[in-house]
């Protein structure tokens, strides 16, 4: 007589817990738990994989300089409807963030009274490592990963301390300024053994040094940026143009969106940093530099999580006549990047159970910049990186 095996439990540790991508995430898995059979959006929601982890196996903690419980935080941001709201109000406002590592030299603009106000770089990763510790004593978590849904910081210079992993341990040591509160995280969720996803633009897990950590310790991770909207479309259109020889003269695109992400990034130094992974994809699909290749982002108050992404794409065709195509996606930021970071945590605990550390390569499906292993360029059409994701996880194509 066979004993039934318990399911896994695992514990998703959340940089920005209080923004409107983990609010989002959180309430999701709750419906899904209260026994929605509907699974749109999810894009693993119909891949049946041995050892992935059930979405209703999740469960939520983290850090967020605002400390307000995640029920309350959902209704701050206006994504769930109001039934919604009243649904998981219960749940969500039984979770509440822990103080978080900030840093307004890498993120101005954004400040909270629920911060961990660390003497130094090492005592901000052992309260890190702490949380970590106790998430996975206190939610019955089998495995925890880690996931930043933070807001972007600046991109650092090109620091010899992020170069190697003895430099970084030595900067660390001496509060260098090089190194912000995403690398702090990342280091401590490697040095843990918890799996990383970085789901923003800031420089964290793919930084030399900590590749290097991953590596050593075989701790998976993967990121950055992710890819929800104006991005994904790109990756799904720029390989059609090509394969028809539609040669891409220019691509103008904007954005407008109102919710936090947007307000963080009226910093120009985060802006930066993502306009440099948003324009990192379009030649690399093409095989040439398009010249004309505007990205735009605007913080614009009244949209909300309401994102409008509006695309211009000048093409020339056969004798060298132009056309025009053009792309309005008008649609929920956080709606469309809650599933990804939920699927990231779901794919890299996998990983850890197969014993595959270092980047994992088979999530560039899900960022605007895939880390790699080996300094190859990045995979960035979508179809592409769909089949290298499902030959991984061993699902029929």
């Amino acid at each position: 007589m066979s004993v039934a095996q318990s399911a896994r439990r695992v514990g998703v540790a959340v940089v920005g817990l209080g923004g409107a991508v983990a609010t989002t995430a959180a309430a999701g898995i709750e419906v899904i738990r209260a026994g929605a059979n509907r699974l749109d959006g999810l894009p693993l929601g119909d891949v049946s994989v041995p050892g992935m982890v059930d979405y209703r196996d999740i469960v939520f903690g983290g850090w967020d300089l605002d400390g307000s419980d995640l029920s309350s935080a959902a209704r701050h941001h206006r994504v769930l409807s109001d039934a919604q709201v009243a649904d998981t109000q219960d749940a969500l406002s039984a979770i509440r963030p822990w103080p978080a590592v900030g840093s307004g030299a890498f993120c101005r603009g954004v400040d909270g009274a629920n911060k961990h106000e660390a003497p130094g770089h090492r005592a901000a990763v052992d309260a890190i490592a702490a949380d970590l510790r106790r998430f996975r004593d206190t939610s019955g978590a089998d495995s925890v990963v880690m996931i930043n849904l933070a807001s972007t910081e600046r991109t650092p210079g090109d620091d010899p301390a992020l170069h190697s992993l003895d430099a970084f341990e030595r900067a660390l040591d001496r509060d260098d300024p090089s190194i912000g509160p995403a690398m702090l995280y990342a280091y401590a969720a490697i040095e843990s053994g918890v799996p990383y996803g970085n789901f923003t633009p800031s420089v964290a897990a793919d930084a030399p040094a900590l590749k290097e950590l991953a590596k050593k310790r075989n701790v998976p991770v993967a990121g950055k940026d992710g890819k929800t909207g104006q991005t994904m479309m790109k990756t799904v259109i720029a390989p059609a143009l090509r394969s028809r020889a539609l040669h891409v003269d220019g691509w103008f695109s904007t954005n407008i969106l109102g919710n936090r992400d947007g307000e963080a990034l009226r910093d120009p130094d985060s802006l930066a940093s993502k306009l440099d992974t948003k324009g990192s994809v379009l030649d690399s699909i093409l095989g040439y530099r398009v010249e004309d290749h505007v990205v735009d982002i605007r913080y614009y108050r009244p949209r909300g999580d309401d994102k409008e992404a509006w695309d211009n794409i000048d093409v020339s065709g056969f004798l060298g006549h132009r056309m025009q195509i053009k792309v309005n996606f008008l649609c929920k930021d956080s709606v469309l990047a809650a599933p990804l970071a939920i699927e990231i945590a779901r794919v890299l605990d996998l990983a850890q159970q197969r014993g595959e550390g270092g980047v994992q390569e088979q999530l560039s499906l899900f960022f605007k910049a895939p880390m790699v292993a080996n300094g190859h360029a990045p995979e960035h059409a979508f179809h592409a990186q769909e089949r290298i994701l499902m030959d991984w996880l061993g699902a029929p194509g």
